[in-house]
């Protein structure tokens, strides 16, 4: 009759498997593996060991012989398997990979699983398969814009600072303007909201021309000083400045944060800042 190796544990060792066999977290399998060993090392035969943790006696001699040869190391996953034989050489995922990144196909702005299995003489699966390998998505378009602005690190430094540490005694204030802002109206006044009937509003609508929408956000408290205007010009740029001007204490400093807009660089608007000192600048990056 055959006996079965004998298992010696160190205390590490014995440590460890104890743990494992009582983990409430510790996967399933790993448990009975750690039990299985624990088992064999007090003395007990394979097939004893199988009866008390309701195993065949095959399965006891497996992880007996596997922790033997492995260790630890040998019960915390499984020997790798046969399985089936790969049916797509690499030089066919080279040719998927090569022709994804370096080629478009005819007609089309992008590879799809069925172009590409067309192309490539494989199924739509296998096409699949090898772009979640390569961690290819040719559906998908990332856009990017770099900026030929030779100042721009200077002034996005500029800007940023302002907005994180801006200066003491001073008022920071972002200005925009968004223009041709449709004037519309309804053609009849609607109904209010009352119990059991809701607002009423008229499908239709008329025009009264358009204007333009000047504001500044103070970035300390989040207030917003605004004005709407008709026209978009630097002589309306001019007035929504000195709106801003009489409304924000004298004894402070302004540091405007604009965009880079015609108007705001036109020589009138350069001779207005000039003789307002307080009034100070700060352009951002163009695009």
């Amino acid at each position: 009759m055959r006996v079965a190796a004998a298992v010696v544990l160190t205390d590490e060792q014995k440590s460890q498997l104890l743990a494992y066999s009582r983990g409430r977290k510790t996967p399933a399998r790993l448990v009975m593996r750690s039990r299985i060993v624990l088992l064999a090392a007090e003395g007990k035969p394979d097939v004893e060991i199988a009866r008390l943790l309701s195993l065949v006696p095959r399965s006891a001699a497996r992880w007996r012989a596997r922790f033997l040869r492995h260790g630890i190391a040998g019960l915390q996953q499984d020997a790798p398997r046969a399985g089936r034989p790969r049916t797509i050489a690499a030089q066919t995922a080279a040719l998927v990979v090569r022709k994804t990144t370096q080629k478009k196909p005819p007609q089309a702005t992008h590879w799809s699983t069925r172009s590409m299995a067309a192309a490539a003489g494989i199924s739509e699966a296998s096409v699949r398969r090898i772009w979640r390998a390569h961690g290819l998505k040719p559906h998908r378009l990332q856009s990017f814009k770099l900026s030929n602005d030779p100042h721009f690190a200077e002034k996005l430094r500029d800007i940023v600072g302002l907005y994180l540490n801006p200066p003491a005694h001073a008022l920071v204030l972002a200005l925009d303007e968004k223009s041709q802002i449709q004037a519309l109206d309804r053609t009849q006044p609607g109904l209010p909201l009352k119990k059991g009937r809701a607002q009423t509003l008229t499908h239709d609508y008329k025009r009264h021309g358009t204007t333009t929408l000047f504001a500044a956000l103070n970035t300390l408290d989040g207030k917003v000083l605004a004005t709407c205007m008709p026209r978009h010009r630097h002589q309306e740029w001019l007035k929504f400045l000195r709106m801003i001007d009489r409304q924000t204490p004298r004894q402070v400093d302004l540091h405007l944060i604009v965009d880079n807009y015609s108007t705001h660089k036109r020589p009138q608007v350069q001779r207005w800042a000039q003789g307002h000192p307080r009034f100070q600048f700060h352009f951002t990056p163009t695009s």
